[in-house]
């Protein structure tokens, strides 16, 4: 009896044994387990192993999706070694996030800087008639406003003497003699006179020694000659506008020459908007192409417009594009020399585009990174326009083709890759 009490008591204890080592063998590997599934829920960035997360989302310092940490080696692990050793400016083996061709019409507009000028198609010239001596003078400065019919000098001049005196001498003697009468007041008139002050020296029948010029045109005054007595015409551009109160060279007791150019008025009430753009935009805009105009000096004074001439040639030390814009300047006041922004409207373009950060310039060839497997080969494309952080791809991609993101990444410069034509 006491034999069967130990063996059933031995029995006990070897039950027990076996069931506190199945439970200790559960809880182990349970924990292995749940070890494990912690380890695989850390996330961190290809780039920059530094940063850890316990869940998905994005690298704060480039912006790369995280993967799971471990993550890389299960994916390379069936990897063979000969598809490792590939030359590294051939193939790149990386997880940098992908992107594809995206067909869309873009509304294209392009930005323009340039300043407010005269219209030169409005500069009237107050030329010298005859030869004489300035007896008076009735502008004194540069850049002073002048209107239509104002007086703007009188010249003495023995030519003009002398045909008022031809005239009143057939009125005297020789009243009947029409033509000849009617050919010395066209003589006059010919010469600068004016009607009114033809018919004065008629009335009173006493010649006048001087002749008035008046201006013809309304505007400013800009130009006056050289400054030496010979008054030589001029043939630069406009002088510094800064220079607003610089006396004219024309002064009074000066002589001028017949057919001399004295004065030029420019009227700015008629302007241009000369507007600068660079030259891989030329392709989007044209003669008519809608503009909007904002002088930075009244940015509430904006205005639309269109385009109405592309100089066909490069300005000196400049790599722009300049176009004109003819408006209407004289509700606006603008003030001529002011620099403005634009705004230019050219025609929808469709086309396929990729971002312009998926796109490695090497100077005379664009390349992508195009995706095979786990890595990126380079391909060489042909490209367009760039609008929007947008760069129009015309040749080397299919709409099929997944392409890096951000080629920049898998390059350290611009040297090592290597492109198979």
């Amino acid at each position: 009896m006491n034999n069967k009490k130990k063996l059933l008591l031995s029995v006990a204890i070897l039950i027990t044994g076996l069931l506190l080592s199945c439970n200790s063998g559960s809880d182990k590997k349970q924990d292995e387990h749940q070890h494990a599934k912690q380890e695989q829920e850390i996330y961190t960035c290809p780039m920059h192993p530094e940063i850890i997360r316990d869940k998905p989302g994005k690298c704060p310092i480039c912006g790369m999706t995280l993967v799971k940490k471990g993550g890389t080696e299960s994916n390379i692990s069936d990897v063979g070694i000969d598809f490792l050793l590939k030359p590294t400016n051939e193939y790149v083996l990386t997880f940098v996030p992908v992107t594809r061709l995206q067909r869309s019409e873009e509304e294209i507009e392009v930005e323009a800087i340039g300043r407010i000028a005269y219209d030169t198609r409005q500069i009237g010239t107050i030329s010298a008639r005859i030869t004489g001596r300035i007896e008076k003078l009735y502008v004194r400065y540069r850049y002073q406003k002048v209107s239509k019919g104002q007086k703007i000098m009188e010249i003495y001049s023995p030519e003009i003497l002398t045909a008022q005196q031809n005239l009143l001498f057939l009125l005297k003697n020789d009243d009947g003699n029409i033509q000849f009468i009617n050919a010395a007041k066209e003589k006059l008139l010919l010469l600068g006179m004016s009607e009114e002050q033809m018919n004065e020296v008629i009335r009173t029948k006493k010649t006048s020694f001087t002749i008035t010029i008046y201006s013809r045109y309304s505007g400013h005054i800009h130009e006056a000659g050289s400054a030496n007595g010979s008054m030589q015409q001029k043939t630069g551009g406009m002088r510094d506008i800064s220079l607003i109160t610089e006396e004219l060279s024309v002064k009074e007791g000066m002589y001028v020459q017949k057919g001399q150019t004295i004065l030029s008025v420019y009227n700015p009430e008629r302007a241009w908007a000369i507007l600068n753009f660079y030259a891989d935009k030329q392709s989007l805009i044209r003669e008519g192409s809608p503009v909007r105009v904002a002088p930075e000096t009244a940015p509430g004074k904006d205005f639309r417009a269109t385009i109405n001439f592309i100089e066909p040639f490069y300005r000196k030390e400049s790599k722009t594009v300049t176009a004109r814009v003819y408006f209407d300047n004289s509700k606006l006041k603008i003030p001529i020399g002011s620099q403005v922004r634009a705004a230019i409207f050219g025609n929808s373009r469709e086309a396929n585009w990729l971002p312009t950060q998926a796109v490695v310039s090497l100077g005379l060839e664009k390349v992508v990174f195009v995706k095979h497997d786990i890595g990126y080969k380079a391909n060489k494309v042909t490209t367009g326009i760039v609008y929007k952080n947008k760069t129009q791809i015309l040749e080397g991609l299919s709409p099929q083709d997944s392409v890096a993101a951000n080629a920049q990444f898998l390059m350290d410069s611009e040297s090592f890759i290597k492109v198979k034509n």
